[in-house]
């Protein structure tokens, strides 16, 4: 694959990842970006505003469980890489209505791989490379100190995570049985500018702000490992340029903090940055709530493979990528 200017079909792109994905990339590379999002409510083009009169960049509106426009926009841009971010991901909404995680993460990938391979097959382009963004959760739970490594058992303990699980399978198996060039990467919690407000570190600030009650599941020491999202940017365009074909690998941020330690830290840096007017802490507003079901204990990445093998490794410790993340939402939301 040529690196010095590639077309990337990214799909998901609106999204959160998707988004700071293809800002990084047209800030920083000659690269060429196809953004191919159904714009769900979790889409938001705004977070691509500062990009859109690029010359490098344009954006379909379609769904990847549409197959000719999905075709159509493969044939008209042909890309040498799919970066496939698409996918319901809010464990919650899984536990609510379980059938749009099944269409979008299991029947949206399969469609993407046939798509893909046939592509692949017509040799219109030299070089194709499908790269699969996964999570670590379809690796279940895990017990302190143990690590999650791209040989650990697929345990998925959520519908969300049980159908990310099924499209890691069908990617590995175009993969063995038809030899698509793909990738998979499986990724820990990720945190940054453009997420979702319903995820636990925006809405802890929404909440913190609105003198609302912050709520937290359980006992709040559930914990997980935090990557900030420019770092997993990073990782992704590392894979794009040296990662292997049939290959996994897991991208960790190094930050294995608890559900609650991680709400008292934004509750601090907001009585810095913005004290209430009462003189009061935000922690106050912290409140127990009953665990959701199913609810995996510990999340914990190895990412030694990509480490070694590719030479990467995330820049930003948890304490400067929660200062950034806080800082960017005080500073772009109305709250």
């Amino acid at each position: 694959i040529n690196l010095s200017s590639m077309k990337i079909l990214v799909t998901g792109g609106s999204g959160f990842i998707g988004s700071n994905f293809i800002n990084n990339q047209i800030k920083n590379t000659d690269n060429e970006i196809l953004n191919f999002d159904k714009l769900t409510y979790a889409s938001n083009n705004d977070n691509l505003s500062s990009i859109e009169s690029s010359g490098k960049y344009r954006f379909v509106h379609g769904d990847i469980c549409d197959k000719n426009t999905l075709t159509k926009a493969f044939n008209e841009f042909l890309p040498n890489i799919v970066v496939h971010f698409a996918a319901e991901s809010h464990v919650d909404n899984s536990i609510n209505e379980p059938e749009g995680f099944i269409t979008s993460n299991i029947i949206g990938t399969f469609n993407l791989l046939k798509i893909s391979l046939k592509y692949q097959h017509s040799d219109i382009v030299d070089d194709f490379k499908f790269i699969h963004i996964s999570t670590d959760e379809v690796y279940g739970s895990i017990e302190h100190p143990e690590l999650f490594t791209e040989n650990s058992p697929y345990r998925p303990n959520s519908p969300y995570s049980a159908s990310k699980a099924a499209s890691d399978h069908l990617v590995r198996s175009w993969n063995k049985t038809y030899n698509l060039t793909t990738v998979i990467t499986n990724c820990s919690n990720n945190y940054g500018p453009y997420q979702y407000e319903e995820k636990l570190i925006p809405l802890v600030i929404k909440k913190s702000l609105e003198l609302s009650d912050i709520p937290i599941y359980g006992d709040g020491l559930n914990i997980r490992d935090w990557l900030f999202v420019d770092d997993h940017c990073d990782a992704i365009y590392t894979i794009i340029k040296k990662g292997l074909s049939g290959q996994s690998y897991n991208i960790g941020g190094n930050n294995q903090v608890s559900n609650l330690e991680i709400v008292k830290k934004i509750c601090a840096i907001l009585d810095y940055k913005r004290p209430r007017s009462d003189s009061k802490k935000y922690s106050n507003l912290i409140k127990l709530v009953n665990d959701r079901p199913g609810h995996d204990r510990r999340y914990a990445v190895d990412f030694s493979k990509i480490s070694q093998e590719l030479l990467w490794r995330p820049k930003h410790t948890f304490d400067t990528g929660i200062e950034k993340t806080i800082s960017w939402y005080l500073e772009n939301k109305g709250w």
